[in-house]
């Protein structure tokens, strides 16, 4: 009546759960166990991986077991395989479908910069496109909202050879930030949108496994009104964290972001005509 004996097995012969092993390839995004520093695999030997966050600042770290985090899981980070010789099959690929440039340190950072909104959209921003931008030493910002667009680019003060490429969530004709975009209009700087309510739109549903994005009514708080619909039972920074966790590649975002993005990444890198 009491089910299996708990003390049948040999307790003491039971293991814990492993930790897998995860090559410490370019680009890979990890977490610091210990200090919670964040950031992209830029170089990795037989001792230690050095991260680079979407700052750009490094810090080297030893491959010591279970010292890091891959989306909010332990791992232990390891040397990936040498890589094939050159021009050999199988070209390797960044998360942004772009031909991955092997062995290229980060370039000296451009004037030039790309801001966006949030902290959420950063953080997609350098999961897809971070090798590109390293390769292009392009920095992203981000604004905190967009109601104080223009007093920013007026302090950054754009010009030639100092461009200024913005994404705008939810930039749709008549809306406030078509309008807010309107006052900072100069050949130096690019604003352009996507027409989702919030950055977790841009996210295609099938990579999170839901029909659809819910339709959450006017006036309610967005991202709560999605949790609840969802009926997933944590705090929006713990959903963000399942919807990034989500996505590895290009494939998994709407081509509306797709396209907003490689524009604006054009335009920073762009040779200007004197």
């Amino acid at each position: 009546m009491y089910g299996r004996d708990v003390l049948a097995d040999d307790w003491r012969r039971r293991k814990k759960a492993a930790i897998p092993q995860i090559p410490a390839e370019p680009d890979l995004v990890v977490e610091d166990a210990g200090s919670g520093f964040c950031g992209a695999v830029v170089a990795c030997d037989k001792e230690a991986v050095t991260l680079e966050d979407r700052f750009g600042r490094r810090r080297l770290f030893p491959l010591a077991p279970a010292a890091f985090l891959l989306e909010g899981k332990p791992v232990t980070l390891v040397r990936p395989p040498a890589a094939p010789p050159a021009g050999g099959a199988g070209r390797r690929r960044s998360a942004s479908g772009s031909i991955a440039v092997e062995g290229l340190r980060a370039r000296v950072a451009r004037e030039s910069r790309i801001y966006v909104e949030g902290v959420h959209d950063a953080a997609l921003v350098e999961k897809i496109w971070g090798h590109d931008l390293r390769v292009e030493g392009v920095v992203v910002e981000y604004l905190e909202g967009v109601d104080d667009l223009p007093a920013i680019v007026a302090e950054f003060g754009p010009g030639p050879g100092r461009r200024l490429g913005v994404l705008v969530d939810h930039l749709v004709p008549g809306s406030k930030e078509s309008r807010i975009a309107a006052q900072v209009a100069s050949p130096h700087v690019l604003v352009v949108g996507h027409p989702f309510v919030d950055i977790w739109q841009a996210v295609k549903p099938a990579t999170l496994k839901i029909p659809a994005w819910p339709r959450v009514p006017h006036g309610r708080p967005w991202k709560q009104g999605v949790i609840e619909a969802l009926g997933w039972r944590m705090e929006p920074a713990d959903a963000w964290r399942r919807i990034l966790g989500a996505v590895s590649s290009y494939t998994d975002l709407e081509p509306e972001l797709l396209g907003r993005v490689e524009e604006l990444i054009d335009f920073v890198t762009a040779q200007e005509s004197s």
